[in-house]
């Protein structure tokens, strides 16, 4: 730290075992993530920090740049609080239903927000964090960066407007993340455009001093970016395309079972991990990333919250919370149990409209008009 950075006074508008931690320092305003024990778990407090602070700096002139940090060396945000959600769920499900609704609208006002905003991610980055980071102008990884979205294996599926990021990359990668929920790393995140950099984390709080005395981000970014060689994924891509550019779900899991059959590894392990997976979270999710191909990310939040209140009336979201994360058993009673038993009358329940009402979200231009 030079002594220039050491004099830059930082100011907190809340206290330090907060949630999340505001400060400002100069044309900088930082959010620290700061649930360390809980990964981040991002849940309806801080969900209200964001969505109660980014239209105010929208307006302020001196703010130049937002940034989106950890307080964890281990993760920057690992999902939603799920935990949480389905116990206000089974307690109040018109309580949980709001929950949504209002991260949905987060998600929206970091889609539509006029500064530039730079998430830092070293970690694991999962969930809402990546509603968090997806949506912003730069996204920045670190060595420690792995990026799921696993929702299926708890009897969800990937929301936070997420499904449409899903679909616009290019296709079936996008379909095949979603329906796997497979970890991906900084190379292959890089190369798919869900990052915009891949920074050392020791950099981070270097980078952020800069941003303070309002330095142009991109060509700051652009000279500590470090290239990347082939990912995972990417060296996997002829098989994602044989097997997941098939026109349904039913055909995929035909395809990678002839696979298998031939003697195909990778088949059998990905089939595999599908079976554990929710056979209607699936059926869901397949339709949900195919809908979203033309749909905008605002269409696709109001499909979300159509779906999550669907999760909330059904069995799955409870029953693979309870498996993996409360119980820890390791064994979801999956209803239907089997992807065979799925009709399409049980997904077309999932999408057909609220009797209560959708999830009412400003058009694009009356959230510019509102100057957020």
């Amino acid at each position: 730290m030079t002594a220039q950075q050491a004099s830059t006074p930082t100011t907190q508008s809340s206290t330090p075992d907060a949630k999340i931690i505001a400060e400002r320092t100069q044309a900088l305003r930082t959010f620290v993530l700061n649930r360390p024990q809980a990964l981040n778990a991002f849940d309806d407090e801080m969900c209200g920090v964001l969505s109660t602070a980014l239209p105010v700096i929208a307006r302020d002139p001196d703010t130049y740049i937002v940034a989106l940090v950890s307080s964890s060396p281990k993760a920057f945000c690992a999902g939603g609080d799920v935990l949480a959600l389905t116990a206000e769920a089974k307690r109040d499900i018109e309580s949980a239903k709001a929950i949504m609704r209002r991260e949905y609208a987060l998600d929206w006002l970091l889609e539509c927000f006029s500064k530039p905003c730079v998430s830092f991610i070293d970690g694991v980055c999962m969930g809402s964090g990546v509603g968090l980071t997806a949506y912003n102008t730069h996204r920045v990884a670190g060595e420690a960066y792995k990026w799921a979205m696993p929702e299926v294996k708890i009897g969800l599926f990937p929301d936070v407007g997420v499904a449409k990021v899903l679909a616009r990359l290019p296709w079936p990668i996008g379909l095949y993340l979603g329906l796997t929920g497979r970890p991906i790393r900084r190379d292959d995140a890089h190369w798919l455009g869900l990052v915009t950099h891949c920074i050392a984390a020791s950099e981070f709080p270097g980078i952020r001093a800069k941003l303070a005395d309002a330095i142009p981000v991109d060509p700051l970014l652009d000279d500590l970016h470090e290239p990347q060689s082939e990912g995972a994924v990417q060296k996997d891509l002829s098989l994602i395309r044989d097997h997941f550019s098939q026109s349904s779900l039913a055909k995929i899991i035909k395809s990678l079972s002839e696979a298998e059959s031939s003697g195909c590894e990778w088949s059998r392990n990905t089939l595999a991990g599908l079976r554990k997976s929710s056979p209607i979270s699936l059926a869901i999710t397949d339709r949900h990333i195919r809908n979203a191909l033309t749909l905008d990310i605002r269409q696709t939040l109001i499909e979300d919250y159509r779906l999550a209140v669907r999760c909330f009336e059904g069995t799955d979201f409870a029953e693979g919370v309870r498996a993996l994360l409360r119980d820890k058993d390791g064994a979801p009673s999956w209803s239907p149990a089997q992807f065979e038993d799925i009709t399409t009358a049980m997904v077309e329940k999932y999408f057909a409209p609220l009797p209560d009402g959708e999830l009412e979200l400003p058009l694009r231009s009356e959230m510019q008009a509102a100057r957020v």
